[in-house]
């Protein structure tokens, strides 16, 4: 355990020292942040009863969102390195370790994801908390809806990295994993919430949507924190995470050892 918490420590370190690009997203998010919430409340004004969360709850959403964006998004945030490191054969160098690969990369991942979120995540929160009412970000309703947001953050980073992990190993198995990639990713935006909350989805979809591994990834983390998702939903809610979360994992280390085992790498 310790090599890979050498490995996670490493990349967390190398994270850290993106400050310029992180003031650059941290400038773009706030406004594009705040663009999201005055949408939403326009349409909150115009036709109340279709709105299904309450709107402080909803402005927590989008705040959450922009602050931890680096954490969820599976389109904006690859590890480039892994895709390239299969495709050319550098990934021989991966196996000469005496690790997982699986593990060594899942750990890298997590770092580059939570350097990224704790660059920005204070700066956008504290100035969305200095916003007018209703738009400002307000803090948990109190200490135990804060320890099961953490949770639930924790167990949504899991469930995304591992989605992540068997995107990545499907370089394995196909000459280029870039339409797969493309599709998958485009595809999980939508069914995590990060477009739309998913309570604003249709009945039908939603209720699909759900049970999916995706709602586990931000859709649950933020609306805890907002108390839109509470009682039993709410334990369902983090039973589900950890269930994909296992399942996932559990299908990338087989994956990833089978192409392991079944490996050719042409020239050295």
């Amino acid at each position: 355990m310790k090599k890979y918490i050498s490995f996670f420590k490493m990349r967390f370190y190398a994270g850290l020292q993106y400050r310029q690009a992180t003031l650059g997203a941290i400038i773009v998010q706030l406004p594009w942040g705040l663009l999201e919430c005055l949408a939403f409340h326009t349409f909150q004004k115009v036709n109340p009863q279709a709105f299904p969360m309450e709107f402080s709850a909803v402005a927590a959403y989008i705040w959450l969102k922009q602050a931890f964006f680096v954490l969820f998004s599976v389109w904006g945030n690859v590890d480039q390195d892994v895709f390239d490191m299969i495709l050319k054969g550098d990934v021989a160098y991966e196996l000469c370790r005496p690790v997982s690969i699986y593990k060594m990369w899942f750990a890298r991942i997590s770092a580059i994801r939570l350097a990224g979120a704790a660059l920005r995540f204070l700066p956008v929160l504290a100035a969305a908390s200095l916003l007018p009412k209703p738009l400002r970000f307000l803090p948990p309703q109190n200490i135990f809806v804060f320890f099961i947001f953490v949770v639930t953050m924790l167990l949504g980073v899991g469930v995304t990295v591992a989605f992540c992990m068997l995107v990545y190993i499907t370089a394995f198995y196909t000459i280029s994993p870039q339409g797969i990639r493309l599709f998958l990713m485009s595809v999980v935006e939508f069914l995590s919430g990060s477009i739309v909350p998913i309570p604003f989805m249709p009945d039908t979809v939603k209720n699909i949507v759900e049970w999916l591994p995706f709602a586990g990834m931000m859709n649950v983390p933020f609306r805890v924190y907002s108390g839109d998702l509470i009682g039993m939903e709410m334990y369902k809610a983090m039973g589900l995470q950890i269930f994909w979360l296992f399942v996932m994992a559990a299908a990338g280390m087989v994956l990833c050892n089978k192409a392991e085992r079944r490996m050719t790498i042409q020239g050295g």
